[in-house]
């Protein structure tokens, strides 16, 4: 992951406080992934959001069947699906991230609600450490993408009376 993250945009024109917000937990690496899910809830407060509905999976190869419920079954402006994988003896952590992306990607597509891949995919756990604890705070740029980008959607989709 790059380390030169967006900048939050300046053309928002509404700030939207009552944005209904999801977020699909994976529990597998769970001190990794609770300070992750720490810091994106702290992203999503400081811009005046409440709690977010959360919902808790095993692991990160089921956030997209849980988000993919999620948005179909709820009325959720955006989600936010957070997790950490972390490299092995084997190559399996980049079939999970790689399917995990492209299923999240499709869900987004089909549902039109906005899905924000927070999955964390590392080579150690030091690095996994530093960017979802406050050092790199990728769950800061996830909850600021995820409200970007609900408002995007809001704006563009929004019927002419």
């Amino acid at each position: 992951m790059s380390l030169n993250p967006p900048q939050p945009s300046s053309d928002r024109e509404i700030v939207q406080n009552n944005l209904s917000i999801a977020l699909v937990v994976a529990r597998y690496n769970l001190d990794r992934v609770e300070e992750l899910l720490y810091h994106t809830v702290e992203g999503l407060k400081a811009t005046g959001h409440e709690q977010p509905l959360i919902a808790r999976v095993p692991g990160s190869t089921e956030l997209a069947y849980a988000t993919s419920i999620i948005a179909r079954k709820q009325s959720i402006d955006v989600i936010i699906a957070l997790g950490v994988v972390i490299a092995g003896a084997t190559e399996h952590h980049s079939v999970i991230a790689y399917s995990n992306a492209l299923a999240l990607n499709q869900i987004s597509l089909e549902t039109k609600i906005p899905i924000i891949n927070g999955v964390i995919v590392t080579a150690t756990d030091k690095e996994a450490e530093e960017r979802c604890g406050p050092k790199i705070n990728r769950g800061k740029e996830f909850a600021q993408a995820a409200l970007e980008m609900a408002e995007f959607k809001n704006k563009w989709t929004q019927k002419t009376q």
